[in-house]
């Protein structure tokens, strides 16, 4: 099985579009940890802000597209998506992996993110909101935040996703193809 984990593309159909050509056409799931479709009043209008079209693309996507609210995500995305978008949380099983996505800005410590894990024995973790990777393992779960491949706020600028593959995560550079974080489940 093949995951493909992406949050934060704030409505950036072609930053979206080169991490699925790329990385997610032969994914058999798509996580998105939120903040789909709208730039947000504290970012940037970028060049490709298109949430029409991200819109279309996500909805043309033959494998199941699995997201949870961002704080940027609003009820009236709900009119141009098909999938469900308004959940705080979304529960995945897959391979055996009980796998937990949440935006982030309800529950932003690690202390919080590690209860809500215990809560519902996450193998995986996934967050996003900071645009900011993370890929550690804590007791028995994986906390992942793939960053973001529209407006990321790392450092070094790095757009990026991840995928879950062969009980591997890697987060991907979306503009070099370079792994920059790699853990073996």
């Amino acid at each position: 099985m093949k995951i493909g984990i992406i949050s934060d593309t704030h409505g950036c159909h072609e930053r979206f579009s080169l991490a699925f050509d790329k990385y997610f056409k032969d994914a058999d799931m798509i996580i998105h940890a939120g903040d789909v479709l709208y730039h947000g009043p504290r970012n940037p209008m970028l060049s490709d802000y298109n949430p029409a079209k991200l819109a279309e693309k996500l909805n043309a996507c033959s494998m199941p597209v699995v997201i949870c609210r961002g704080n940027c995500d609003s009820e009236v995305d709900t009119l141009v998506l098909d999938m469900p978008i308004q959940a705080p949380y979304t529960y995945v099983v897959a391979e055996g992996l009980k796998i937990v996505t949440t935006h982030g800005h309800y529950i932003e410590t690690d202390e919080a993110k590690d209860k809500m894990a215990k809560a519902l024995k996450a193998d995986i973790f996934i967050s996003g909101h900071v645009h900011i990777n993370v890929l550690e393992k804590r007791g028995n779960t994986v906390f992942l935040n793939p960053g973001s491949p529209s407006l990321s706020k790392r450092e070094d600028n790095r757009a990026t996703v991840a995928v879950l593959e062969d009980k591997t995560i890697k987060i991907i550079d979306i503009d070099t193809d370079e792994v920059i974080m790699t853990l073996t489940l």
